[in-house]
């Protein structure tokens, strides 16, 4: 697997999936406003990569912090973390990341700012190795949901380029494959940015994991059809009664898996998990640049000054999902009493 994230001396390096899969190309952050505009401009992308990638720029925006006051630092370090919380709105990960980092500051108010600032690079790599391995535990937990020959439905790209390694939905998948299972992928497109095409493709055929990708308003043909047993994706945020937002076009995919009574799984770790939200009704949905729909890449293919609406995620109510698989277990209806009590077991 190629590393999606890392440091590299005092630079934070992520692998630019605008360019994959034709180009593996290294962005380069040498500020933390590097790593917002990598945030931002999807550069890095994926809710828990996205919470890697603002722990790391927080750290290296800490680095840049010229001050032996601990008062003065913490008030720069506020600034810097308001900054990166608006990077991308819906995928809660960045916020986790934000108030993780935020507390280590204030947990060290009787400690040298170069302390600080060492101690918060640490906590950064931790997250990332954290994640790794939160990942290689879902993919643990969804094993036994998987059937022998299954073939998999996904939307998007949940893998390793999407978290800090292995991937949550491409880790359950993942998992399967080195069970020997002999699974098959179903990959939906996913437009604007294609990421099932460029991405979920590009992650399984490196690994020998057979794939074929459909056009996403292919799924219901492929359902009705008995040519997928499963759906598993990632998710960006869960608000507490088990509604999901994630990638646009998952909601319609979940509608047609419940009409043809087809398990609808959705792999996630804690930190997705916004207890803080009651439905998903109150999970504020990215609205992006309209020509990412009237352009791919710089060849405009509509015509010239049309509208679009381009929201980036979608809402999946709690009702169409079958399961939600973490790090500590896989979780059924109703969501509101098993999030508290996953919580709990956390």
């Amino acid at each position: 697997m190629i590393p999606t994230i890392r440091w590299k001396g005092r630079c934070v390096y992520m692998i630019d999936q605008r360019k994959l899969p034709h180009k593996v190309q290294w962005f380069v952050c040498k500020t933390y406003q590097d790593v917002i505009k990598g945030i931002s401009h999807m550069v890095i992308r994926g809710a828990p990569a996205i919470g890697v990638a603002a722990a790391m720029g927080l750290a290296l925006g800490a680095e840049s912090i010229k001050t032996r006051s601990y008062h003065a630092f913490k008030e720069a370090f506020l600034a810097i973390a308001e900054e990166m919380l608006k990077a991308r709105p819906t995928a809660v990960n960045l916020k986790w990341a934000v108030d993780k980092m935020t507390r280590r500051v204030e947990e060290m108010s009787t400690s040298p700012v170069k302390d600080i600032q060492q101690a918060l690079k640490t906590e950064s790599e931790k997250i990332l190795k954290d994640d790794i391995e939160i990942n290689r535990l879902i993919g643990k937990n969804g094993l036994k949901l998987i059937p022998k020959g299954a073939s998999i439905l996904t939307h998007c790209n949940a893998g390793a380029l999407a978290t800090g390694g292995y991937g949550t939905a491409l880790g359950v998948i993942r998992a399967a494959h080195e069970a020997g299972k002999k699974i098959t992928i179903l990959a939906d497109e996913t437009r604007p940015w294609l990421q099932g095409l460029r991405l979920t493709s590009f992650e399984l055929m490196r690994e020998g994991i057979p794939v074929y990708v459909i056009a996403d308003n292919a799924a219901g043909f492929f359902m009705k059809g008995k040519r997928v047993d499963l759906v598993v994706t990632g998710a960006d945020r869960i608000a507490a009664n088990g509604d999901v937002a994630n990638k646009i076009g998952t909601y319609q995919v979940a509608v047609l898996a419940k009409e043809n009574k087809i398990p609808f799984y959705v792999a996630a770790p804690l930190s997705t998990i916004d207890r803080t939200i009651k439905t998903g009704e109150g999970i504020p949905v990215e609205q992006r640049d309209p020509k990412e729909i009237s352009f791919i890449g710089k060849k405009e293919i509509g015509p010239h000054g049309v509208n679009a609406l381009n929201p980036a995620f979608d809402i999946t109510p709690a009702k169409y999902i079958t399961a939600i698989i973490t790090e500590h277990g896989v979780i059924q209806k109703p969501y509101g009493k098993a999030i508290k009590r996953l919580f709990s077991l956390a």
